[in-house]
């Protein structure tokens, strides 16, 4: 049994333009760390968070980590067990990147390292989505999933959890753009429409199917044209200040397809090969830049290793 336990975990782009929670990627960086330690009186206690600005709770009951944790500890038969818990945030709140799926996956990934890896990684997801529950208000798993396995993942259905990992071509890269604001993803969810008309509802099965397809066919023109969101973007670009001149700014450059990552209001581009995704990357800095907000830029391919564990 180890004592100590360090692990990173990675952001993530949720629903992917056409996938509303049912698709998500694991992408390189950014992503947030925590270590773990033993510790011999009971209970579960956070002593540590950085790079949050003070904003999330050391109240075990209330932060994401440690839920994850209580719930894994009670599911394994060792409620009581003593652990430290120091949580890092390397990447911003309320940027759509999956900021609380990567501390909740470390956690959950650091927990069971911590003590020999009883569970699958397969089997830590129920654990890793009680988090997003308190995050966010849903146990979704379009962040959770692909932060804890890496690669592309899509989600099938919830009741039952069906969870299936997508391979992707080899040279698919993605840009992400942050602007320097930040959408709640609660207020992101409850100015979508409730009900959808039936042409909309078609338009985007295809393109769930055509993007699903291009990925396994390895075809980057099916991928790009499936890009394409009709239902949750039109609504939720309205809260990105100059969010068109960007999207223009990425296809001009050369990106396969571009749209909103999770609830916004980062920007994400897939892109064939890492020069155009550089490309593409800094023709979004510029866009933003002419509409005066400030940004970071993330280029990586698809993380296909998910959680990395660093004694």
């Amino acid at each position: 049994m180890n004592m100590s336990v360090k692990v990173f975990a990675p952001a993530t782009v949720a629903n992917v333009a056409c996938g509303f929670d049912i698709l998500g990627f694991a992408v390189e960086k950014p992503g947030d760390e925590v270590v773990m330690k033993r510790k011999d009186t009971p209970g579960v206690e956070i002593v540590e968070i950085t790079g949050d600005e003070g904003r999330l709770p050391f109240d075990p009951a209330k932060n994401t980590v440690s839920i994850s944790v209580l719930k894994y500890l009670e599911h394994i038969g060792k409620p009581d067990l003593g652990i430290e818990i120091s949580l890092h945030k390397k990447m911003p709140f309320g940027s759509g990147l999956g900021s609380s799926a990567a501390s909740t996956v470390a956690g959950v990934v650091a927990v069971n390292e911590l003590l020999g890896n009883p569970l699958t990684r397969e089997e830590l997801l129920p654990f890793a989505m009680e988090g997003e529950r308190i995050a966010c208000g849903a146990a979704h798993a379009d962040n959770v999933a692909p932060a804890l396995y890496g690669g592309f993942v899509l989600i099938r259905s919830y009741e039952p959890l069906d969870v299936i990992r997508l391979n992707t071509p080899d040279d698919l890269y993605c840009a992400i753009i942050h602007p320097n604001i930040e959408v709640p993803t609660k207020d992101a969810r409850e100015i979508l429409r409730k009900e959808i008309p039936m042409k909309n509802a078609i338009v985007q099965w295809g393109n769930v199917a055509g993007l699903v397809a291009g990925l396994l066919q390895e075809d980057y023109e099916l991928i790009g044209r499936s890009i394409h969101d009709v239902i949750v973007e039109p609504i939720r670009s309205i809260l990105i200040p100059g969010y068109q001149q960007v999207k223009d700014a990425a296809l001009s450059a050369g990106a396969l397809g571009t749209s909103i990552s999770g609830s916004g209001p980062s920007i994400f581009s897939l892109c064939k090969g890492e020069d155009i995704a550089k490309q593409v990357g800094v023709a979004k800095q510029h866009a933003f830049a002419a509409v005066g907000v400030e940004t970071s830029l993330y280029v990586s391919k698809i993380n296909q290793q998910g959680p990395v564990v660093m004694r």
